[in-house]
């Protein structure tokens, strides 16, 4: 109990202006993280508060943009045949001294192969050190099939042999599962029986040190003074857990935050309209959907599906929940995305044909459930809004929808279960390649993964799978452009919006950089006094 009331005084004097001579930024985000693993976790709100501040990769995306650069890589070569990627380590860089732990050396090759061994190797003894966690997005974005080696040229130099061709492979170093950990500080928690606390104390070369974390509260961190970037300008910055997007609002004018996520669409023409705001805007490079099970009975059926998806009004969800500030998707990749296919035609709204393509399945009195996620996401602002919206189309034409939610953590683990029921609402942000949505969502080898459809079309498989062993785009915009052909027809998903995404701040909020991939990145923000 004593613990719990210092830690909620300590948030209550940090929203009031931090501790004496320091300079403290507060960011108002929607949801706990999961955990402090990066490999572990997939959702946006525990990449932000887990691999954009405690941590890096060898590759990471240039400040407001999908274009990969080096960051632990000093320099990388790629042989002629693009099967061997050689990385020449950043010298100099330290690993964080936290209260938990001290470092002996700097960074080295044998961090990086570490890192990527334990979500790659089922006899690596941190491969299943959490047992109920896995090392979904390593798998789901095919790394375990291209990778043959990982090897240690010398300390400061690492080689990565693939199997095969592979064009995102790059893009995959940059996202937040190829964050580069400490092996000395993994061998240190081993030999002491403390492995889980590689989830709850994480220690990375990133520009915040952990300090503390309350469940549905606050984590705070310090600024990192050794940080081979050179110290952020903040020296405190905490995460204010705060579900509620009015309440999110709320504090913001108070000034109790300096920025905030995921603003309900419909309070975004008065944010903009404050004088102590400024609102930062662009288009949302993500999709939100509704997933069928299609392998429980009647979803197994397309025309099933299809009839579902013709029932269901998506303009009327982009009016009621986004407020218009998204457009209807018809693909699973958004029109900002290369490759994307504007001659598919989307699915008519059509009460009336549906209800006639279900009787023709053979399919009465069906019932089944939409599962609501509980949080506010950039491509999703009310998804139980959005449930309730479907639920009343689908009683237009006898469907009767049973609306289910929980924990966010909880939806995340049992949304990605084969066998779970119904269908479920989410969404997806992605990078700078077409992979990391058809391949990532909607690949055989992503089912009970990021695949919550749990759909493996093989004709669908083989394109998206030549696309990603290509090295012509041209020839990669032709297959991804059939791929949808093949989406489309077969209708694993609802699709239903691409969101326009707003990012609010006080106007004395200087350097944060709005990124495609929707990411907080608090490295170079300050406060002007």
């Amino acid at each position: 109990m004593r613990k719990k009331n210092f830690t909620a005084a300590l948030l209550a004097a940090t929203l009031l202006g931090g501790i004496a001579n320091a300079k403290t930024f507060v960011y108002c985000s929607e949801a706990s993280p999961e955990g402090f693993d990066p490999g572990l976790y997939y959702s946006g709100n525990t990449v932000d508060a887990s691999a954009n501040t405690i941590y890096n990769r060898l590759l990471e995306f240039k400040k407001g943009t999908t274009e990969v650069q080096p960051a632990l890589a000093e320099s990388y070569e790629v042989s002629n045949d693009g099967l061997q990627y050689t990385f020449k380590i950043r010298p100099g860089v330290k690993f964080q001294t936290t209260d938990f732990f001290t470092p002996t050396r700097a960074l080295n090759a044998d961090d990086v192969i570490f890192s990527f061994e334990r979500q790659w190797k089922a006899d690596n003894p941190w491969n299943k050190y959490i047992p109920s966690g896995s090392w979904g997005w390593f798998a789901d974005s095919g790394m375990p099939d291209v990778l043959d080696k990982i090897e240690k040229v010398d300390d400061m130099t690492v080689k990565f042999t693939l199997k095969r061709r592979e064009a995102p492979f790059l893009v995959n170093l940059a996202l937040p599962f190829s964050s580069v950990l400490s092996k000395e500080y993994a061998e240190k928690l081993q030999a002491d029986g403390k492995m889980d606390q590689m989830d709850q104390k994480p220690l990375g070369t990133g520009p915040f040190m952990f300090v503390e974390y309350q469940q549905n509260a606050v984590v705070r961190y310090r600024a990192n003074p050794e940080y081979w970037g050179g110290k952020p300008p903040i020296d405190d910055l905490v995460f204010a857990i705060t579900p509620d997007a009015s309440v999110r609002y709320q504090r913001l004018k108070a000034n109790e935050c300096q920025i905030m996520s995921n603003p309900n669409p419909a309070d975004v023409a008065a944010m903009k309209e404050d004088a102590d705001f400024k609102v930062l805007e662009q288009e949302g490079l993500n999709v939100s959907y509704l997933g069928y099970n299609t392998t429980q009975a009647p979803f197994d059926n397309r025309e099933v599906r299809k009839a579902l998806n013709m029932a269901i009004n998506k303009q009327a969800i982009v009016d009621a929940v986004f407020q218009g500030r998204a457009t209807i998707a018809k693909n699973p990749v958004p029109p900002t995305m290369w490759s994307y296919n504007d001659a598919i035609e989307d699915d008519k709204f059509d009460p009336e044909v549906a209800k006639k393509m279900l009787a023709e399945a053979g399919v009465k009195n069906l019932s089944m459930k939409i599962w609501a996620m509980p949080v506010s996401r950039p491509y999703m602002p009310n998804a139980r809004r959005a449930a309730e919206l479907m639920q009343a189309d689908l009683a237009n034409i006898g469907v009767k929808a049973e609306i289910v939610t929980m924990d966010w953590g909880e939806y995340w683990k049992r949304s990605a279960a084969k066998d779970r029921d119904g269908a479920v609402t989410l969404g997806w942000t992605g990078t700078g390649d077409p992979n990391d949505f058809f391949y990532t969502l909607l690949s055989c080898g992503a089912v009970g993964g990021n695949n919550r459809a749990q759909w493996c079309n093989k004709e669908f498989d083989e394109l998206v799978t030549k696309a990603r062993e290509s090295g012509d785009r041209a020839e990669r915009i032709k297959l991804y452009e059939q791929a949808q052909v093949v989406f489309k027809r077969e209708a694993p998903w609802l699709t239903i919006a691409h969101s326009l995404i707003a990012v609010p701040m006080r106007k004395n909020v200087d350097g944060f950089i709005q990124m495609p991939t929707s990411d907080f990145i608090f490295t170079e923000v300050d406060i002007q006094e």
